[in-house]
């Protein structure tokens, strides 16, 4: 958007351009009135649209023609006045005015004009009769105003069609030559369509036409207006009306008739209602005020970002609008219904080994919710552009984003007073390769682990994410893999978005080696409970020779008892993620307790856990030795 405004103010003599200005200023019709007026700057604070607004008088009995251009190259938008009671100074405007601003200029670069027509007071009628044609012989002409300095009457409201010229131009979205939306325009109207369309049955209906217009202008169409608009639509468009209700060609001519002098809905506040970003290719913005701005939002250290209920109640919503087959599950289709409001898909095919699904491979409704949950932990920023593009701020009628989330209270307050508020909670799966990380990650969504590496190249997953159920309260756990590399004793990937390659080694570490700073790091330091979990638990544990026995290194560092799981019995794997979850609740104990399943109320708060799979890297070492 443009930091300034410069509207330059031109006309043949006597036809009351300086009046305007000074009465603009003054409020009141002057009595004296100069030849030509000094530049006049209108404060940011006084505009609609909180931008400085300079107005440069040019005089031609004062000015030299070379004066007239200098003042169009700085200008912004020029303002045409003519006297509505002398129509040679309407015919000047297309022999004279015209020329001189935009006689040199290419398609696209032309500077936009406002039409003024002055004096009304002295008219009876209008001489609209007499400008349309004129406007449409030149597309620079935005709109015309028949004001009068006498009466006061649409002064200020010159002015203001004059910045919205400049602030919120029709170039980018309408062709005036090809009397026809741009590309992009369609595109973007398309999603508005879809947007308002809150049953999802292709059509607007009268209470849907009203929701998009209180949300343009904040009132709704009275009856007549909305039955005008239709029958418009329906006398132009073979296909603009179905069942009583615009279908999405309908609403496009309708704001295509908005820039061709119909009055039905104003193409500039759709566009402010419709203001998204990346609508253009490449680096193009094709508009230029936008609703997926990132809103700023602090997210102290030790705090994470949750859904809130509006965020979750919105979310719903769409769930159920987009499942049109009602089985409580999204298929591929209805996902890509859902997002076609987007210029891009956001969920790849990674989102399939992240949540749980139905049988048939689908998102299902718990899972849908887990995503969207896991999105707003990890990149709150990306989560409310992706709610921006969804229309959450106009369906729920926000003033943004950010009312769909919630900033947890620090980790450190949350250990001095004894109790979370938490509902997500991340859990990290740290251990060599091999050790069997990826099954305790798959088998928490209640799936088995892939053996194809070509698939999980391509679908692959560092994240898993699901409900858990603690004294009738449900709450969000995330487990996340953190790839170790064998060859780097006590290496941990700091940045567990980055995946490392997965290979093997003739050797693997010994326990304390990957424990060791695990330990030393999180559970002494940073008060980060540390749980051992024992994977191929259905196996012979083998003895260890080298160093302590998992038993030992537990005791020793006053942790739980290693927890065994299996893939061959994963009904009985639950409750490991429950105690994850139990011990994440309870953050003001240290877990000093080793010795019963009470610990698992009392151990210290685990935003970040860390997991190690201990009896096969025994094994495997003890293979290797």
């Amino acid at each position: 958007m443009s930091r300034n405004v410069h509207v330059l103010n031109q006309c043949e003599p006597k036809v009351g351009k300086t009046s305007l200005i000074m009465s603009l200023v003054g409020e009141e019709f002057p009595e004296e009135v100069p030849l030509r007026a000094e530049e006049i700057t209108i404060p940011a604070d006084v505009t609609p649209e909180k931008v400085p607004t300079h107005i440069v008088d040019y005089s031609e009995n004062e000015q030299t023609e070379e004066a007239l251009k200098e003042e169009i190259i700085k200008a912004n938008v020029v303002c045409v006045v003519y006297d509505v009671t002398q129509e040679e100074t309407i015919d000047k405007i297309r022999t004279k005015w015209i020329p001189l601003v935009n006689g040199g200029a290419e398609k696209g670069s032309k500077i936009p004009i406002i039409l003024v027509g002055n004096k009304s007071d002295l008219r009876s009628g209008s001489s609209m009769e007499t400008i349309l044609p004129i406007m449409n012989q030149f597309s620079e002409i935005e709109t015309c105003v028949e004001c009068s300095a006498k009466n006061l009457k649409n002064i200020s409201e010159l002015f203001y069609y004059a910045q919205k010229a400049v602030l919120h131009p029709t170039a980018p979205l309408y062709d005036p030559e090809d009397k026809q939306l741009k590309p992009q325009c369609v595109r973007a109207l398309s999603r508005v369509f879809t947007i308002s369309d809150q049953d999802n049955d292709r059509i607007l209906s009268d209470s849907e036409l009203n929701s998009f217009q209180k949300s343009c202008f904040g009132n709704p169409l009275a009856p007549q207006a909305l039955e005008d608009v239709k029958t418009v639509v329906w006398k132009n468009t073979s296909d603009g009306v179905q069942d009583n209700g615009l279908t999405l060609n309908g609403n496009t001519y309708t704001n295509a008739c908005s820039h061709t002098k119909g009055n039905y809905i104003d193409l500039r506040n759709v566009i402010a209602y419709n203001s998204w970003n990346s609508y253009g290719h490449g680096s193009t913005r094709i508009l230029t005020h936008s609703l997926l701005a990132f809103y700023v939002l602090r997210v102290p250290v030790g705090c994470t970002t949750e859904l809130t209920h509006l965020g979750y109640q919105f979310l719903q919503r769409l769930f159920e609008k987009y499942d049109e087959d009602k089985d409580s599950a999204l298929s591929p289709a209805e996902l890509r219904n859902l997002f076609s409001v987007f210029p891009f898909m956001p969920w790849g095919e990674s989102v399939y080994r992240s949540i749980s699904t139905t049988e048939e491979g689908y998102i299902s409704q718990r899972g849908y919710l887990c995503q969207w949950t896991l999105s707003a932990y990890l990149d709150v920023h990306r989560c409310l552009e992706y709610l921006g593009y969804l229309g959450y701020s106009t369906l729920m009628e926000q003033d943004s984003q950010t009312s769909a989330i919630t900033v947890t209270r620090e980790k450190a307050l949350d250990l001095e007073r004894g109790q979370t508020q938490r509902s997500v909670f991340l859990c990290k799966v740290i251990g060599p390769c091999g050790t069997g990380k990826t099954a305790f990650l798959q088998d928490f969504l209640g799936q088995s682990i892939m053996v194809s590496h070509a698939i999980m190249t391509v679908a692959f997953s560092l994240y898993t994410i699901n409900t858990v159920t603690i004294a009738n309260q449900e709450k969000y756990l995330i487990v996340s893999e953190t790839r170790y590399s064998c060859s780097h004793r006590g290496g941990l990937d700091r940045d567990i978005g980055v995946r490392w390659t997965l290979h093997r080694q003739k050797t693997l570490p010994p326990l304390k080696d990957v424990m060791g700073p695990v330990i030393k790091q999180h559970y002494m330091e940073r008060g980060v409970p540390c749980v051992v979990v024992a994977s191929k638990a259905d196996l012979s544990e083998v003895k260890q020779h080298h160093g302590m026995s998992p038993a030992e290194f537990c005791y020793k560092h006053r942790l739980p008892a290693p927890l065994r799981f299996s893939t061959l019995h994963s009904h009985s794997n639950a409750h490991i993620y429950n105690k994850l979850v139990c011990a994440a609740m309870c953050p003001h104990l240290n877990g000093s307790d080793m010795s019963s399943t009470s610990f698992w109320l009392r151990v210290t708060l685990g935003a970040a856990m860390a997991t190690v799979l201990g009896f096969a890297l025994y094994r495997a070492f003890y293979r290797h030795k």
